[in-house]
């Protein structure tokens, strides 16, 4: 199964950008999908945003218009660029990736300070 590490979180103030990153173990080229969830204290976990093999993308409208999701296949590595990031996008942020089945990434932090 493919291994998924996500780096990029951190404390960042309202306003503020970060960019996320997914690297996985192998080649990302052949899985259908490759996205971001999030999941928040007390709350459900969210998608944010994925983007499949032939590069469309999709958003939670909660996002649209300050997130851009992309992936490098030469990197085997998927971006989660946030920018105008709000009090609410607090969250552990965790990439996924599909092929047949799901695989999953540790999480990584994200904290927005009002």
């Amino acid at each position: 199964q493919v291994q998924l590490v996500e780096s990029g979180g951190g404390l960042v103030q309202a306003g503020g950008s970060l960019r996320l990153s997914c690297a996985a173990s192998e080649s990302i080229f052949g899985f259908n999908a490759m996205g971001w969830y999030r999941q928040a204290p007390g709350k459900q976990r969210e998608l944010v945003a994925f983007i499949m093999n032939g590069g469309s993308t999709n958003y939670a409208d909660s996002v649209e218009g300050r997130f851009t999701i992309s992936r490098d296949n030469a990197k085997n590595t998927v971006y989660l660029q946030m920018n105008g990031l709000k009090p609410e996008d607090t969250a552990v942020y965790y990439c996924y990736a599909v092929r047949g089945t799901v695989s999953w990434g540790q999480g990584t932090q994200v904290t927005v300070s009002s």
